[in-house]
């Protein structure tokens, strides 16, 4: 008659004794923007490759990029994501901050003009009025570094009208220019109400750090490990599963034309702006950084080993 209270018994004995499922460690990523440029954090998050790695992703958007870093050094987050620069500006004045994931890896910037604008060379834009972000921001500062390189002088040869990020599309297409700089998915935007591409920074520049993943220096090394072990492997998905990642971009910019976003994500991808991992090359950080330094935004190129975290990086991408 005892034997029912004896099973009872064993049975709490052995759950009590056996570990409950660990928890996924809580990690907070605060974004500058919600971009279709930052597309390979939300694979990740949306595939469940940070999940695989322990990690319950907590995406905030902070509104801008100093925002996004400030949350990091204030420690009410554990990432950001932003371009290098901030980062670099940041531990050049003794803040404890490194970079430690590739994101975005093309200077994501594109020209689109009129259809009826002959465009054969930069050089073909001299007198025109050309519709730009308003400073600061890469998009501009690429246009008037691209400017300088031909010869040009940005404040004599063209009139720029200066917009808030991401309508640049209005004054184009009413008419109050013929050439805008844009980023994505204004391009393609653009592109949909027939303008043509007639400058891509992409190509033109080849590897170009434009936006990575910055940490404080002493964030506990294992989550991020684990951390850009997932991104890394949202990186190789993008690459191998495009329409998977087109779905993703969809459900992120429901208020976007569908066709629009499919367009923006294959030209990234074609056009290299999403990397094939989460490596930073010493060559494509300084050619974004001395963007940074030409416009008097930051001083000097910092100490690559010390800013990026390679052996981190290395370890992830070995996985």
């Amino acid at each position: 008659m005892f034997k029912p209270f004896i099973a009872l018994a064993t049975l709490a004995t052995l759950s009590l004794g056996t570990p409950a499922e660990a928890a996924n460690t809580k990690v907070t990523v605060s974004q500058a923007f919600q971009s279709m440029l930052y597309l390979p954090l939300y694979v990740g998050i949306d595939e469940g490759l940070f999940d695989k790695q322990g990690l319950d992703i907590d995406k905030e958007t902070a509104g801008s990029p100093s925002a996004a870093l400030s949350a990091v050094l204030s420690k009410s987050a554990d990432l950001s994501l932003h371009g290098p620069e901030w980062a670099a500006i940041a531990a050049s004045k003794g803040a404890p901050v490194r970079i430690v994931a590739n994101v975005v890896n093309g200077a994501a910037v594109w020209i689109v003009a009129t259809p009826d604008f002959p465009f054969k060379s930069i050089r073909d834009i001299k007198g025109q009025t050309v519709v730009t972000g308003t400073m600061p921001t890469t998009s501009t500062s690429l246009f008037l570094k691209l400017l300088k390189e031909s010869g040009m002088d940005p404040e004599k040869d063209v009139t720029m009208i200066q917009v808030p990020i991401g309508s640049e599309i209005g004054p184009l297409v009413a008419g109050q220019g013929k050439i805008a700089v844009m980023y994505e998915p204004g391009v393609d935007q653009a592109v949909a109400k027939g303008m043509k591409v007639v400058v891509g920074f992409p190509k033109l520049y080849g590897p170009y750090e434009f936006s990575a993943m910055a940490a404080r220096t002493d964030t506990d090394p294992a989550m991020l490990e684990k951390f850009v072990t997932g991104l890394n492997l949202a990186l190789k998905s993008i690459q191998s599963n495009v329409p998977g990642a087109i779905a993703i971009a969809k459900r992120e910019f429901p208020t976007l034309d569908p066709v629009v976003v499919e367009a923006a994500v294959n030209r990234m991808i074609a056009d290299g702006v999403y990397p094939p991992t989460v490596e930073i090359t010493p060559e494509a950080l300084k050619l974004g950084l001395d963007t940074q330094i030409a416009l008097g935004n930051l001083a000097a190129q910092p100490d690559y080993k010390k800013f990026v975290a390679t052996d981190l990086i290395a370890t992830a991408v070995g996985k």
